[in-house]
């Protein structure tokens, strides 16, 4: 949903759907992060199997005591009985602690490692992936699904195996202490398991939903924020209102319907063993009254079975958490999965002598257009000599754009290819291709940061001789020079305190400021008033007469700036020549140029066709 387009709550992504998956396979993804501080986390996970040990203890102490000292009157041994449950309630107390210590550190560290995988990644991903995705989508798996990963690795994951483990050595326990009552305990056993299947199936798909929707939610909320202008300005708040609103109420109907889900089976969890508890109960004080049963055994047996109580409980809860942490894994390898493009792309070729930009019966077709559809580049052929300026005309949509992205390999082509002085940029590292190309998109694009930052990220060396002369060219020296900090002021998130034409000098600069040897601009003076323009282009001269560039133009005192002209039309090369021989020889270049119109007999689709 773009900011001046009419709000839609559907989402600007539609991520893969919810597919039955193993939970356990899912969440055995995350080793390769977790294996570095495995030995801490083992480590807690013992600690903490000892404190809950402890805590079992506490029933056989207090057998003890009412057994020993409590029957024989001896009130020096309750004493005694006593202080050995406080020291064994304050060990198990420091072993928690002990435990939360040896793993706060390490697991913030597993989140930050991800989050930095995860960004790396997707820096490293085509345009084309960035063309489908939602940001919301990727927002929220780098954030929300990456913390709530963090929590089950120090608290879900920890405490499932040390309440499983809790469980089986309380059970032992209680068969030990009385196996008749141990055996009603263990009765629902089997149901809860079965129970459990059923919902860990169905949470799975709910929770699924449940953060898809929010990252939908994300896009909207972080879309309007960036079009406030365009909504202001157009009083569309109550439609963006309304689809917010639409987005949430859906997330709220999922998360309510997640809620039903936990709280049936936290009903269930809790239900059923309360009423084997009580059966154990009822069983056990008759064994007392009949003699068959000490009354310390009774208190142990029920005390051990109510320490259990909190283990078997959360295992609701945990399962829920489980659920999700496993959903959160699947949309965190949703994106990690893609795969990268090939780095390269054919045999190495090496550089033969100047021979500027040349393109080569290069076709490119989106990754994803169906199969048949015509290309939006059809074997283009163009040759930019060294130390050229070429200008790019064409009619919109025929593709100027595209085209330009190829050379710094932002798309691949999907036949021919490019050379830069000789060499397949296709046979090269991208950083080696965009070390020797630089480019201005008509659309600019800057960071929250400071005019210097914006302006450097074009080299990685700037000296600040470099970057006065880049201010310079692109005649943003001025009005940088009159910020409050000068080339230090922060220009704020996408450069909107600056007005278009200011941000698309700054772009220009960054362009231009490590003098590279390919240069590729698109339009990169449609937002300036003439005056600013005709200053621009005299500086930019001198820039252009040292490199070879390709402009997409619009205007004629763009096109004045080239050596040269190609027109773009049908996704084809349709001429090349100077300014003045396209004027007076293609009446669709003079069309673009002047707005006279084309003879029919002329016009690119009865040429084509």
């Amino acid at each position: 949903m773009s900011a001046s387009a009419e709000p839609s709550a559907a989402p600007a992504h539609s991520p893969p759907p919810a597919r039955k998956r193993s939970v356990v396979r899912a969440l055995l993804r995350l080793w390769p992060y977790v294996r570095p501080v495995r030995a801490r986390v083992f480590g807690a996970a013992v600690v903490a199997i000892v404190a809950s040990s402890f805590g079992l203890a506490m029933p056989l102490i207090l057998k003890w005591i009412v057994d020993g000292p409590v029957a024989d009157g001896d009130s020096a041994g309750v004493w005694l009985g006593g202080i050995v449950l406080l020291c064994v309630g304050l060990t198990e107390a420091m072993l928690f602690g002990l435990r939360r210590f040896l793993v706060a550190r390490p697991l913030a560290g597993v989140e930050a490692t991800m989050r930095s995988a995860l960004y790396r990644h997707v820096q490293r991903l085509p345009v084309a992936f960035h063309d489908k995705w939602a940001t919301g989508q990727l927002l929220s798996r780098a954030t929300g699904d990456l913390q709530l990963l963090r929590m089950f690795l120090a608290f879900g994951l920890t405490f499932l195996i040390v309440n499983s483990a809790t469980i089986v050595i309380g059970f032992a326990v209680l068969l030990a202490q009385d196996w008749t009552l141990g055996l009603v305990l263990i009765g629902p056993v089997v149901p809860l398991i079965v129970l459990c299947a059923v919902f860990e199936h169905r949470f799975s798909v709910v929770a699924r939903r449940a953060q898809d929707q929010m990252g939908d939610l994300t896009t909207v909320v972080e879309e309007s924020i960036l079009g406030i202008r365009v909504i202001k300005g157009f009083g569309r708040h109550r439609s963006q209102a309304e689809a917010f609103h639409a987005l949430s109420g859906r997330l709220r109907d999922t998360e309510m319907h997640k809620a039903r889900l936990l709280a049936g089976i936290w009903l269930v969890i809790m239900a059923i063993p309360e009423i084997f508890l009580g059966a154990a109960l009822v069983l056990g004080v008759i064994q007392v009254s009949d003699g068959n049963l000490t009354a310390g055994t009774l208190v142990a047996f029920m005390t051990t079975a109510m320490a259990l109580r909190w283990p078997v409980e959360s295992m609701g809860f945990l399962l829920a958490l489980c659920n999700e942490a496993a959903t959160a894994t699947d949309r965190f390898f949703d994106v990690m999965d893609t795969p990268l493009p090939d780095e390269y792309a054919g045999a190495p070729s090496t550089a033969g002598e100047a021979d500027g930009m040349r393109f080569d019966n290069v076709v490119f077709r989106f990754p994803d257009a169906a199969p048949g559809t015509r290309p939006v580049l059809d074997g283009i052929d163009l040759h930019v000599r060294p130390g050229e300026t070429m200008a790019l005309v064409g009619g919109t949509g025929s593709g100027k754009t595209t085209l330009i992205g190829l050379v710094p390999r932002l798309h691949e082509t999907t036949a021919g290819r490019i050379t830069l002085d000789g060499v397949d940029t296709a046979t090269l590292p991208r950083d080696a291709v965009r070390a020797q190309v630089a480019v201005a998109f008509e659309e600019p694009t800057l960071f929250s940061a400071t005019v210097h930052e914006n302006v450097a990220m074009g080299t990685e060396d700037a000296a600040p001789d470099d970057l006065e002369r880049a201010l310079r060219v692109a005649q943003a020296d001025g009005f940088v020079h009159a910020l409050p900090q000068g080339a230090a002021t922060e220009v704020g998130e996408q450069g909107l305190s600056l007005s278009g034409g200011q941000r698309q000098r700054l772009a220009l600069a960054r362009a231009v400021v490590g003098s590279p040897r390919f240069l590729v601009l698109d339009d990169p003076l449609s937002a300036l008033d003439v005056h600013t323009e005709a200053r621009v282009e005299a500086a930019l001269r001198e820039v252009l007469a040292t490199t070879t560039a390709l402009v997409v133009a619009h205007r004629p005192s763009t096109v004045q700036l080239a050596d040269r002209v190609a027109l773009l039309s049908g996704g084809r090369i349709t001429a090349v020549g100077t300014h003045a021989e396209l004027l007076r020889d293609n009446a669709e270049y003079r069309h673009l140029m002047t707005g006279e119109p084309v003879p029919h007999e002329q016009r690119p689709e009865v040429t084509a066709s």
